[in-house]
């Protein structure tokens, strides 16, 4: 919103300074800082409003050292990482933007799932919360919309370099590389960003030709699979992570400066010209965005870190997963999520292999047997008698390392 005031009054009165909102570097500064405001100052608001109302955190024994004293904290503060997330974009991006749609769509989609789940959890007393079917239905749901959209939507282009302007089958612009004359066309398109791949490029729509030819057209199918694979891998694994104090929000926010190092690279010609991928348009404004989900993961730290004060809950946990699909999925690095979300991807393993080896071994020897102490893998360390705070720090070290790779994996062929 104030992006289109100061534009105006820009144009209208030459204000000093109001230009600066035309800098995607500007907004996306001032939104990280206004949701560190919001979710540092206000967040200590919201923290006494939830313990005035008892929404507080109902532990279950498993033997765990020092868990016991977490009943009773206050949950659901993921309000406050979707009040850091909303206000900033709401104020500093453009709203006509149909990446920021989508983006505060999911936003609003999964922190309502987790929101209800925490809801029936606290008020209702069942500590199932939502039963698992209604939140892959959600999850699913939003794949479908972010997928379908990602596929039909005119103003969901990537630009490609044309070779013969006689085979141009949209609007040319001309560029200048050096003494380089070359041109350029925004086409709709089913590629995606591939590490070691050559190009750097993948196509969905050429999956199915390894099952025979004419089968292109059925690319949505692939792609709509990828999209509710990854949109429910991620928000799940996000919410098991969020088990120990500080780990889930952390981790996040190292992944929200790398998705935000890939926007702003995918976004701006020299750079993708230069790192060799696919220049995405108008997909800069995600930046932004970007800038926002940071400044609230971290802000929720200032709470969040051992010993926390409040807990994130599904409402926040949901959120933060589908919020981390659905950006890379927008900004074509989606099949970089394994590498990216490593600590995310390690933890929904350690439960599927403990969970599959338990109940094959108590098919063949007549009892259960376990690999891990305890899953998710982050219990596990637990057991073996680690404190929280090293369990964290060296899972957002590895969480740093990873993101790393994921940046340098733009520059191998």
């Amino acid at each position: 919103m104030l992006y289109y005031l100061f534009t105006w009054l820009d144009q209208h009165y030459n204000i000093p300074g109001a230009g600066l909102f035309q800098f995607i570097s500007f907004r996306t500064g001032m939104a990280v800082i206004l949701s560190l405001f919001l979710t540092t100052v206000y967040g200590s608001r919201l923290i006494k409003i939830l313990r005035a109302k008892q929404v507080g955190e109902s532990v279950r024994n498993l033997g765990l050292e020092g868990q016991m004293q977490k009943q009773g904290t206050p949950t659901m503060g993921g309000l406050i990482i979707l009040l850091g997330i909303l206000l900033p974009t709401l104020l500093f991006a453009r709203l006509e933007n149909i990446y920021i749609i989508l983006m505060l769509v999911t936003t609003i989609w999964m922190g309502a799932i987790g929101f209800v789940d925490d809801y029936i959890k606290v008020f209702k007393k069942d500590k199932e919360g939502l039963a698992g079917r209604f939140k892959i239905m959600g999850q699913v749901g939003l794949a479908l919309i972010i997928g379908w959209t990602m596929y039909f939507h005119p103003d969901i282009v990537v630009r490609e370099q044309v070779a013969n302007l006689s085979q141009a089958t949209a609007p040319v612009e001309a560029h200048v590389r050096g003494e380089e004359v070359y041109y350029t066309q925004d086409v709709k398109s089913t590629q995606t960003n591939f590490p070691f791949y050559k190009d750097n490029e993948f196509d969905y729509a050429k999956v199915l030709t390894y099952i025979g030819d004419g089968l292109e057209g059925y690319s949505l199918v692939v792609f709509l699979l990828v999209v509710i694979i990854i949109v429910t891998a991620v928000s799940n694994g996000a919410n098991l992570s969020d088990g120990i104090d500080g780990l889930a929000t952390g981790a996040s926010a190292i992944i929200g400066i790398t998705l935000a190092v890939l926007a702003y690279v995918s976004g701006n010609t020299i750079f993708a010209d230069y790192l060799n991928i696919m220049y995405i348009p108008h997909s800069g404004e995600l930046v932004v965005f970007a800038g926002a989900f940071v400044g609230a993961c971290v802000g929720f730290l200032w709470y969040n870190s051992y010993p926390a004060q409040v807990f994130m809950g599904d409402t926040g946990s949901l959120a933060i997963g589908g919020i981390i699909a659905a950006f890379a999925i927008m900004i074509r690095k989606e099949l970089l999520i394994p590498v990216l979300c490593g600590v995310f991807l390690i933890e929904n393993l350690s439960v599927v292999i403990q969970v599959v080896y338990y109940k094959y071994t108590r098919r063949r020897f007549g009892e259960g047997r376990r690999i891990f102490l305890m899953s998710p893998l982050h219990h596990h360390y637990q057991k073996k008698g680690y404190h929280e705070a090293k369990i964290v720090t060296r899972f957002w070290i590895v969480g740093i390392m990873l993101a790393i790779l994921t940046i340098v994996t733009l520059k191998l062929r």
